[in-house]
């Protein structure tokens, strides 16, 4: 199964930008107990997952991308919170 056969680039922006809303709205993909503490703590490296799980063999090098932007976007995350929070 290619990705470009069934998803635009639309799609990856929203995934990219809101991937908690665009995965409840826009996939089928999931409902066990995994894919929902997934989409609750790192909806990213989900979606990276799930792109190496349906579409290795066809787009690897859009596998690897989603991983690299997994690993940033949950570590770019993580950093702008921290400075935020008070230490008790």
């Amino acid at each position: 199964m290619n990705f470009w056969d069934n998803h635009s680039i639309l799609f990856v922006l929203a995934m990219m930008l809101f991937p908690r809303l665009t995965m409840l709205l826009a996939t089928s993909y999931g409902g066990g107990l995994f894919y929902w503490l997934g989409w609750l703590f790192m909806p990213r490296l989900t979606v990276a997952i799930i792109a190496s799980v349906l579409y290795w063999e066809t787009n690897p090098v859009m596998v690897v991308l989603a991983f690299l932007w997994a690993l940033c976007g949950e570590g770019a995350e993580k950093s702008i919170i921290k400075p935020k929070t008070k230490d008790r």
